[in-house]
């Protein structure tokens, strides 16, 4: 698939998201964003390798607590490329998908100290530094190169909608509470954000796969 083809694909995903929000009246909070991305991923359309730059500015300075109740912050990724995600421990709709393909990549890039990975709870209740250090035992992750990260569900849903252009929404009459989007989110050294993908579609993980590779020889250049 050509990067013209592919940039118009995910345009048209946040076109059809933006239209659902507008239905379950959830649109308000996360349409500039989102309008954002979608423009920008528009005007990138061009046939070159260089990765499009979504949203006008890096990922905002956060300090949470991670799965060994240790604070990270953004110099925890410093110099790295990352793999960001939102999720629950509770979740049994996509993010069993979502993680059980981004634990093939990451198993792919163990020992590439270049790449790590970064997963927001959204479920501030009961998403506790312990529960997550659980649930990383389960996917067969240790080590600090993939860090769960806990924190206020103000500083969550924050930098997801304002940095990462997510929407996560807290829902009590959705059957698990909570609302959020699939998307493996692909952070360069400078904490800018090059790529969202699917993370439930095998289609759309092969291009997280192919584009991560492109970013790990663009930094190379430099």
């Amino acid at each position: 698939m050509s990067p013209t083809i592919y940039l118009h694909s995910v345009t048209i995903q946040f076109v059809t998201l933006q239209y659902k929000l507008v239905e379950m009246k959830l649109i308000d909070n996360i349409l500039t964003p989102i309008l954002l991305t979608a423009i920008l991923l528009t005007s990138g359309c061009k046939e070159e390798k260089s990765l499009p730059i979504m949203g006008n500015a890096p990922i905002a300075d956060f300090n949470f607590l991670n799965q060994d109740s240790v604070s990270i912050t953004n110099n925890t990724f410093k110099d790295k490329i990352y793999i960001a995600d939102f999720f629950f421990t509770s979740c049994t709709s996509i993010c069993p998908i979502m993680h059980r393909n981004m634990k093939a990549i990451y198993d792919e890039y163990k020992d590439n100290t270049n790449v790590m990975f970064l997963s927001h709870t959204i479920d501030f209740k009961y998403d506790t530094p312990s529960k997550l250090k659980e649930y990383a035992q389960k996917l067969g992750v240790d080590g600090s190169k993939w860090q769960f990260a806990y924190g206020s569900k103000e500083s969550i849903y924050n930098i997801a909608e304002k940095s990462y252009l997510s929407a996560v929404i807290e829902d009590t009459s959705a059957k698990e509470s909570y609302i959020h989007q699939g998307y493996l989110l692909l952070i360069d050294k400078q904490k800018r954000m090059r790529g969202a993908y699917d993370g439930t579609k095998d289609e759309q993980v092969a291009l997280l796969k192919r584009d991560l590779q492109l970013l790990l020889t663009e930094e190379k250049k430099k």
